[in-house]
């Protein structure tokens, strides 16, 4: 039975729940092996409700005490440009779900700034940008994250690179600020096209009937300008995990059983 397209993996679970729980199984398991013989292993969350769920399965996880934390780095895959406190930040999420339930290093998480703090948005892109430079690799001025989670838009946006926008072709800068974003809030820093798919793991999960469209288009291998999904690629691996709802429209012979 084939499992993929274009080297592109579909995991299906019935339930969001199921889904986050199977996700988080997935994650300890890259993370113990990425980090038991004592390697750095670089993060980038997604936000968004399953975004959160997943985190919050993890932190429920009975392996996760079994995880080195001080050698996890997370980072963002995109940013709100609201206040540090402000409900919509996803490392705000991120902390209320996973990470202040951890011991992790308060060093070993890069938050993009808060548009409370000293930056502007441009500064703050600017920022991120050298951050993730201080971590960067051989080939390119950022780290190569063990584990990419993406969020998927109904109309197929992935990090804050949303469908005929310029941010979406960019691959002279590693992070950049959004402006009059279509979906709120407005302000956003986002990375770019070039850091996510220098990825080793690429992770989209998405739920719901609504988001079955987009997940149509980027497993068909539509325009990645029009259908940023379609253009998220890991290295060695890219995996669509979804909901029964959201894979309606999936061929069944690109769905992967045994993953």
């Amino acid at each position: 039975m084939q499992a993929s397209s274009a080297e592109k993996r579909v995991v299906v679970e019935a339930t969001p729940a199921a889904l986050a729980v199977r996700v988080a199984d997935r994650f300890l398991t890259r993370l113990r092996a990425r980090t038991r013989n004592g390697r750095i292993a670089h993060i980038a969350l997604t936000g968004g409700s399953m975004g959160g769920a997943v985190l919050r399965a993890t932190a429920e996880h009975p392996r996760a005490s079994e995880i080195d934390w001080s050698l996890v780095h997370f980072w963002w895959g995109d940013e709100r440009f609201v206040a540090r406190d402000d409900a919509d930040r996803n490392a705000l999420q991120s902390r209320q779900a996973l990470l202040d339930h951890i011991d992790v290093p308060a060093e070993n998480v890069h938050e993009v700034a808060s548009s409370d703090g000293e930056l502007d948005l441009d500064a703050a892109a600017a920022a991120y940008a050298a951050e993730l430079a201080r971590y960067g690799t051989d080939e390119h001025p950022w780290p190569s994250f063990a584990v990419c989670f993406l969020g998927v838009g109904p109309d197929g946006h992935i990090a804050s690179l949303f469908p005929d926008r310029p941010e979406v072709t960019v691959t002279d800068a590693a992070a950049l600020p959004v402006r009059n974003s279509p979906k709120p809030p407005p302000e956003r820093v986002t990375l770019t096209r070039p850091v996510l798919n220098s990825s080793k793991r690429v992770w989209l999960v998405l739920t719901g009937a609504n988001k079955a469209s987009a997940l149509g288009l980027a497993l068909a291998g539509a325009s990645y300008t029009s259908v940023p999904a379609a253009g998220a690629k890991g290295r060695k691996r890219t995996i669509f995990f979804v909901d029964e709802a959201a894979a309606s429209e999936v061929s069944p012979d690109l769905i992967d059983p045994a993953y």
